[in-house]
């Protein structure tokens, strides 16, 4: 998919999948709804993903951008779009993402990386993903133990 500039607003193509900014969606909502071609938002760290709720069955993904691995923006977003409005579709994360987060973002919802650091890239292309077996902060799944948090509440009976 290509991306748009949000500072130039070029013409999109008109039957290319595309990704553009959360603020270009915003300002053009009427237009990008009545594409044929599917549409993709691109969220930077910090921008309220709420505002778009009402318009989710028209944006086939969302790519949130890790502009750096120090910065969790990226797991609220995912966070919120899978838990209040429910989005379903795919979330890409996008940007300097290290194979140690791929666990905790796959948890938070991120289903798709594009990732920036070769060293992760290689370890995704091999199959090297971690897992973690034991949470301490849930994240509101049925499937989870609500005592995980609780070590004590854990023992047999």
């Amino acid at each position: 998919m290509r991306g748009a500039s949000s500072t130039r607003r070029l013409p999109l193509p008109s039957e290319d999948a595309v990704f553009v900014p959360l603020s270009r969606w915003q300002a053009e909502r009427e237009t990008l709804r009545e594409r044929n071609a599917p549409v993709g938002v691109l969220v930077e760290a910090g921008e309220d993903v709420r505002t778009v709720a009402h318009d989710l069955a028209h944006i086939v993904a969302f790519a949130v951008s890790f502009p750096k691995f120090a910065d969790g923006h990226g797991y609220s977003t995912a966070r919120i779009l899978r838990e209040d409005p429910g989005y379903e579709g795919e979330i890409r994360a996008v940007g300097d993402v290290l194979i140690d987060q791929i666990a905790l973002m796959r948890r938070c919802g991120i289903d798709a990386f594009m990732v920036s650091h070769a060293p992760t890239r290689a370890d995704l292309a091999a199959g090297r993903i971690p897992e973690v077996e034991l949470y301490y902060q849930p994240v509101g799944r049925a499937t989870e133990m609500p005592a995980s948090i609780r070590p004590r509440l854990r023992r047999p009976a």
